[in-house]
C-alpha cells in the first residue's frame, strides 16, 4: 500500500480513539463528508467503451476481502519493515527460506470471504518487497523456488474459483529488491529492463490462471507514467484479460479510483480499502482492531455513496487468519445473511447528510435506515413529545413520501408519522432487534434521499429566542 506520513499518522491519531468514536456516533458518517473528486479521462478506447459492462458486477458486489501476506508476515511488523526499518536485502531475502505456509491455507482464506458475505478477493502477488507469490520464470525470488516450494497464486485461484468468488490480484509496481528497481528512475538502460521484467511479470499473472476479475496495480515509484508505458501497459492487460478492471494506481486513471484509509466518494466507480487494525501485513502486537459495528457502518458508508469497501485480513506465517479477524467477519456475514439487501446492488445517493446513529443507503425507491445506536431511553422524553415513545428512529430531512416500513431482520411492520421536516419511526422495542446494526427498510414514492439541511430554512421558528 501507499505510505503517506501525514495521512497514516492521522489515521493511527483516529484509530486509537475508538473508545471516544463509539460516544461520538456522528463521527462515522462525518468520516465520509469529503468533497468527491471528478475522474479523468483514460484515453484508451476499448477501456471507455466497455467499462460499464466490466463493472457490472463489481458494483453489485459491494464488499471484497484484501489479502496482505507475504515475506513479511514472518517479522509481524507489518508489510512496510523492510524499508522503515532498513533491513539489509542479503537478510531480508533469507525469509524466503522459511515461508511455508499450512496446505489449506487458501480454502481457509476464501472460506472466510464466503461467511462474511463477500464477492471477491485480492490478493498481493507481490509486494513491494519483490517477493513473487507465483511460478515466475523471471526470477527466483518466488514462492515455487524458495520456501512454500509450490505456486501460492494457484492455490489461491482455484480456492476462490470453488466457492464462485471474483478474483483479483494485487501486484506492487515499486520492488525493494530488484537490482533496477531504483536505479531506473535515471539510467535509460536499467529502466528498460525493469519495464520489461515488469511487463513479463503481468502478463505471466494474466496468462497463467484463466479468467481474472481484478487487477490491483499499487506503488509506481519511481517511475512516471510515461516512463512506465502505462498507456502500452494496460493495452497489454486488456488484450490479455478482455473482460478485467483496472485500478488507478499505475498513474492512468483506470476503471475506479481506490481511497485508503478513508471513505471518500468520485464522480466515478471507486473503492475505500482499509484495515481491521491498523496495519495491512500481519502484526502481532498489534490489537487495535475495529469493532464489526464501525466497519459495517464503514460499508454503509460506502455503499450509500455509490462506492465498494475493500476490508483487509493479515494472515500469519502460516496463512492462519488472526481470530479477532475471523470473529469480525463471521459477524459481519451472519448481519449481511438477513440485511444483504441494504447493501448488494444499493445505488449512490441515499443520503448527503449524516445522522447522529444511523446511515443510508437505498435501492430503487426503498430507502434503508441502518440504526448501529439504538435511541432509547432519551430522558429528553420526559420533556418533549417528538421522542414518544421511548423508541423513536428519527429522521430529518427525507425528500419522499414513505409508503410502509419495516424491520429488514423479521419483516415485523413498523408503524410510522411523517411530515415535511421528520420521519419518526415509533412503536419500536426498547432493545435493539439486531445486532450490531438494525436496519428498517422504507417503501418511498420515489428515489428516497436524506438531507437533513434543507430543513434549516423551512422550520417555523415562532419567534424563538426574540425579547419577551
Amino acid at each position: 500500500m501507499v505510505f503517506e506520513p501525514v495521512s497514516r499518522r492521522s489515521f493511527v491519531k483516529f484509530a486509537g480513539a475508538g473508545a471516544l468514536a463509539s460516544a461520538v456516533p456522528a463521527a462515522f458518517a462525518q468520516r465520509t463528508a469529503a468533497a468527491p473528486t471528478a475522474a479523468s479521462q483514460n484515453d484508451f478506447a476499448y477501456q471507455e467503451e466497455t467499462r460499464a459492462r466490466r463493472l457490472a458486477w463489481w458494483e453489485q458486489a459491494r464488499f471484497g476481502m484484501f489479502i496482505h501476506y507475504g515475506l513479511y508476515s514472518l517479522i509481524g511488523q507489518q508489510e512496510w519493515a523492510m524499508e522503515s526499518e532498513g533491513i539489509p536485502i542479503p537478510q531480508y531475502q533469507l525469509l524466503a527460506e522459511h515461508l511455508k505456509p499450512n496446505p489449506d491455507f487458501a480454502r481457509q482464506w476464501v472460506r472466510l470471504a464466503k461467511r462474511a458475505g463477500q464477492k471477491y478477493v485480492v490478493l498481493t502477488t507481490k509486494h513491494h518487497e519483490g517477493f513473487c507469490l507465483w511460478d515466475t520464470k523471471l526470477t527466483n525470488y518466488n514462492a515455487v523456488r524458495q520456501g512454500p516450494g509450490r505456486d501460492l497464486v494457484r492455490e489461491f485461484v482455484e480456492a476462490a474459483r470453488a466457492e464462485g468468488l471474483r478474483i483479483g490480484f494485487y501486484y506492487s509496481l515499486m520492488d525493494w529488491h530488484h537490482p533496477d528497481g531504483a536505479v531506473c528512475k535515471t539510467s535509460p538502460a536499467a529502466r528498460k529492463r525493469f519495464v520489461a521484467y515488469t511487463f513479463g511479470l503481468l502478463r505471466e499473472l494474466l496468462t497463467h490462471y484463466g479468467k481474472i476479475d481484478i487487477l490491483w496495480y499499487d506503488e509506481p515509484w519511481p517511475l512516471t507514467p510515461e516512463q512506465w508505458e502505462a498507456g502500452r501497459m494496460n493495452r497489454m492487460v486488456f488484450t490479455l484479460q478482455p473482460e478485467i478492471i483496472v485500478n488507478n494506481r499505475n498513474g492512468l486513471p483506470g476503471d475506479f479510483s481506490t481511497p485508503e484509509h478513508k471513505i471518500q466518494a468520485a464522480h466515478r466507480a471507486w473503492e475505500s480499502c482499509q484495515t481491521m487494525n491498523l496495519g495491512w501485513g500481519y502484526q502481532r502486537a498489534d490489537q487495535e482492531f475495529k469493532s464489526p459495528r464501525i466497519l459495517l457502518n464503514d460499508l454503509a458508508s460506502c455503499a450509500q455513496q455509490g462506492g465498494n469497501f475493500l476490508l483487509n485480513i493479515g494472515p500469519e506465517p502460516d496463512g492462519t487468519v488472526p481470530p479477532q479477524q475471523v470473529s469480525t467477519l463471521e459477524t459481519m456475514g451472519r448481519w449481511l445473511a438477513t440485511n444483504g439487501e441494504a447493501i448488494y446492488g444499493t445505488q449512490g445517493g441515499a443520503s448527503i447528510s449524516f445522522g447522529n446513529y444511523d446511515n443510508f443507503t437505498r435501492q430503487g425507491n426503498t430507502l434503508y435506515i441502518h440504526v448501529y445506536f439504538w435511541p432509547a431511553h432519551t430522558p429528553a422524553a420526559q420533556w418533549l413529545k417528538f421522542f414518544r415513545p421511548p423508541a423513536v428512529v428519527a429522521v430529518g430531512g427525507l425528500n419522499a413520501k414513505v409508503l410502509s416500513a419495516r424491520l429488514l431482520k423479521t419483516g415485523r411492520k413498523v408503524e410510522f408519522t411523517q411530515n415535511e421536516f421528520s420521519l419518526r419511526l415509533t412503536g419500536l422495542p426498547e432493545q435493539a432487534p439486531d445486532h450490531p446494526v438494525t436496519v428498517v427498510a422504507c417503501q418511498c414514492d420515489r428515489p428516497p434521499v436524506v438531507d437533513h439541511h434543507r430543513i434549516r430554512a423551512l422550520w417555523p421558528r415562532y419567534g424563538a429566542g426574540m425579547p419577551g
